[in-house]
């Protein structure tokens, strides 16, 4: 199956600090993003419903970029990547977020989005 890169971009009204800590510290990507998460020095493997991924965060920019590159065979060229940087017109926060999936679910994968960063405005208390 053929995998595809997507980018979603969202607006939140949450500072770049506070977001950055939310993709980088177990207690916060426990509260949005997965069940549960074990850091290994630069390697997270994070759970779902028993499931693990593992990958090894490669950028990692405060306030800025997030990367993680994922370890599992056969995605070798697949990254995750939240990107923040503020709206020079109405001083909003913009989230942007690199995936990847296969091609025929790409719809399913921003619906999850969707209802992942509906829980993360919520979480940050920047609506949702």
């Amino acid at each position: 199956m053929e995998r595809k890169e997507i980018k979603i971009e969202y607006l939140l009204r949450a500072s770049p600090s506070l977001l950055y800590q939310f993709f980088t510290t177990p207690s916060n990507l426990v509260r949005w993003f997965c069940e549960e998460v074990d850091i290994q020095g630069e390697v997270f493997t994070f759970t779902w419903s028993g499931y693990d991924e593992v990958a090894q965060l490669v950028e990692d920019i405060e306030e800025e970029l997030v990367k993680f590159s994922w370890l599992d065979e056969g995605r070798e060229d697949e990254f995750l990547q939240f990107r923040i940087s503020i709206s020079p017109v109405t001083g909003e926060t913009i989230l942007e977020i690199t995936d990847f999936c296969d091609a025929d679910e790409v719809e399913e994968q921003k619906d999850l989005w969707e209802t992942q960063i509906g829980q993360l405005k919520k979480e940050t208390g920047s609506g949702g």
